[in-house]
């Protein structure tokens, strides 16, 4: 009894902090979630340092540094702190219709025509009526309908300057960049975050949004325009926690 009583007693405690998230999610929408290193590269714990760039070796009877895209030098991203340029073209569609069916009919006789011959005595208990060979009789039946169709079209092209935040042990490098424009009371906010490759860096020190592992690309605003487009939070949260 004392311990079903302190399983009920945390349940009323711990509750409230997983609706906490969940109210949170529909007054203010969803959030992404943190750029992540896959567990099957690297830990997910691991720690992420700076590695320093190492001078590069000369080369004999040489100017062409080994390596390098310009005749001076690099201009490509590598070490914290540099800029690279994100080209984000996003353009997919997706369209699917479902239709589904069900209906199922039952019907079932049974009857005690014989029981320890007790049958003329139920006859007596039970009320007027009652017949042995049709003691049970069951009739059921059930449908269900349902259609579904998702039409989805976006249309995303954008540019936007990432900063390189941290290089990882194996030479990947995490960039993340912030743009916000503001016209009049509204203002228009990109980030994105990710995990790039210093090979697919091009040398006009561009990368393709496609290129990027663990990408994380928001494209949003606040203000007036966006509170007029948004669910009022109380219609929200009746949406999610309705039963009907």
């Amino acid at each position: 009894m004392r311990t079903r009583f302190a399983a009920a007693a945390a349940f009323i405690v711990l509750a409230p902090l997983g609706a906490c998230s969940t109210i949170k999610e529909a007054v203010r929408g969803p959030d992404l979630a943190p750029v992540g290193y896959p567990a099957a590269l690297a830990p997910l714990d691991q720690k992420i340092i700076a590695q320093a760039n190492a001078p590069q070796p000369a080369t004999a009877n040489s100017l062409w540094r080994t390596g390098a895209r310009t005749f001076f030098n690099d201009q490509r991203a590598a070490k914290v702190g540099d800029i690279l340029t994100v080209l984000i073209n996003i353009n997919d569609s997706a369209k699917t219709t479902n239709e589904t069916t069900a209906g199922r009919t039952s019907t079932m006789t049974a009857g005690i025509p014989h029981l320890l011959g007790l049958e003329s005595t139920l006859g007596k208990i039970l009320p007027s009526g009652y017949d042995p060979a049709n003691a049970i009789s069951t009739n059921s039946k059930s449908t269900n309908d349902g259609v579904g169709a998702v039409s989805r079209q976006d249309q995303i092209s954008l540019t936007i300057a990432a900063v390189v935040s941290s290089v990882l042990p194996n030479g990947n490098l995490v960039i993340q960049g912030t743009q916000e424009v503001k016209t009049n009371t509204e203002v228009r906010q990109l980030t994105i975050a990710g995990i790039v490759r210093p090979e697919d860096i091009s040398a006009a020190n561009t990368i393709l949004h496609t290129q990027i592992a663990e990408a994380r690309i928001n494209y949003g605003g606040r203000g007036d325009i966006s509170s007029v487009q948004k669910t009022p939070a109380g219609q929200s949260l009746l949406q999610r926690f309705s039963p009907f």
